[in-house]
């Protein structure tokens, strides 16, 4: 299974709609985050941690799962990155690729150095985006396909008139 470790607060801080939200009201663009990464999550397949900073916050690590995304806080007196950067060495396998999503160019050269691949707040922002719109498009396809009868009738009667209907048979 493919891993993506994701920089919390760097995304909040790179992605415009996050850093408004963050500007007002810190947690909730947090969740937003989580919310979006748990969509990504769901579509891609991916196991997803997001690890925030509590680098000035007294305690040990948290961790917790929010529809299916694991959240970590980090312990005292550590950095996001060198959470990321530990779970990459833990994670990372013959049969793990681990990604990471920062836009910090010495976390992308640190995680390039541990076989890790990388992708920018912008690239994760863009692919997310385009998530949202293959959903809205298999949506359509599938409301589509749907029979717009209040009766439920079997496919091959619904064929059957269509073919009376339009004077085949």
């Amino acid at each position: 299974m493919d891993v993506l470790l994701v920089d919390g607060y760097n995304m909040i801080g790179d992605w415009q709609e996050l850093k408004k939200i963050k500007d007002i009201d810190l947690e909730q663009a947090r969740n937003l985050l989580i919310e979006k990464m748990a969509e990504y999550q769901a579509y891609r397949g991916y196991r997803v941690i997001i690890v925030f900073d509590a680098y000035e916050v007294s305690g040990g690590e948290t961790k917790h799962t929010n529809y299916k995304v694991e959240v970590i806080y980090t312990k005292e007196q550590e950095t996001a990155d060198e959470c990321i950067e530990r779970l990459v060495k833990e994670l990372k396998n013959v049969k793990t690729k681990v990604y990471v999503a920062t836009s910090d160019y010495t976390e992308q050269r640190t995680i390039f150095a541990q076989g890790a691949y990388r992708k920018s707040a912008r690239e994760l922002y863009l692919e997310i985006e385009n998530i949202q719109q293959e959903i809205e498009d298999d949506l359509k396809s599938y409301k589509a396909r749907q029979i717009s009868t209040k009766i439920p009738i079997k496919q091959d009667v619904l064929e059957i008139f269509e073919q009376w209907r339009r004077g085949q048979k």
